[in-house]
């Protein structure tokens, strides 16, 4: 009688404890009904006070612990009549993005490993993956989703150093697929 009351604690303790985890355990929304965009950003993390004068940047979140890992939501004009593909293919428009991240002159080189596109809901995404090496060799993983709705192109980033990416990578590919612009 003990063991199996015993079994039917553990097994209900187990079903709580790990059954009812979701890749979207332990994120919380963020929503700018302003400029019409949404994204899930890990608990725990905290906005940063955005200087006005950071071009397009909107909002920056980073984790309390590892600074040096963030979000960020950059939106630049593109005009009314423009769609994401008028600016070109995934692969296309990676190129141009990893040339921010790493211009062709600095000391730091971008590699872009990944270069997809998706729709959700009727908009056209394109989910961008990135290692970038810096002159003293550390190493840096980001990931954009971008859109373009409304005559505006978004930026979503995420990064983190390259030695995180391991224990990240599920986590980060939800948290860049959960951004959607309306």
């Amino acid at each position: 009688m003990f063991r199996a009351t015993f079994a039917l604690i553990f097994l209900v303790l187990n079903l709580t404890l790990f059954g009812c985890s979701t890749p979207t355990s332990g994120l919380q929304a963020y929503t700018n009904g302003t400029e019409g965009y949404k994204f899930l950003y890990p608990n725990g993390w905290q906005e940063v006070k955005v200087d006005n004068n950071t071009a397009g940047v909107d909002v920056v979140f980073r984790d309390l612990v590892e600074q040096t890992e963030n979000i960020s939501v950059v939106i630049n004009q593109v005009g009314e009549d423009r769609q994401l593909t008028d600016l070109g293919t995934p692969s296309e428009v990676g190129q141009r993005l990893k040339n921010t991240i790493a211009p062709p002159n600095s000391d730091r080189q971008g590699e872009l490993i990944r270069a997809d596109e998706l729709e959700k809901k009727g908009q056209t995404y394109y989910l961008l993956e990135y290692q970038v090496t810096f002159p003293d060799n550390r190493k840096r993983h980001n990931m954009a989703s971008v859109a373009v709705s409304r005559g505006k192109l978004y930026t979503f980033s995420i990064s983190t150093p390259q030695r995180r990416w391991e224990g990240l990578s599920d986590r980060f590919n939800t948290i860049a697929d959960s951004f959607e612009v309306s």
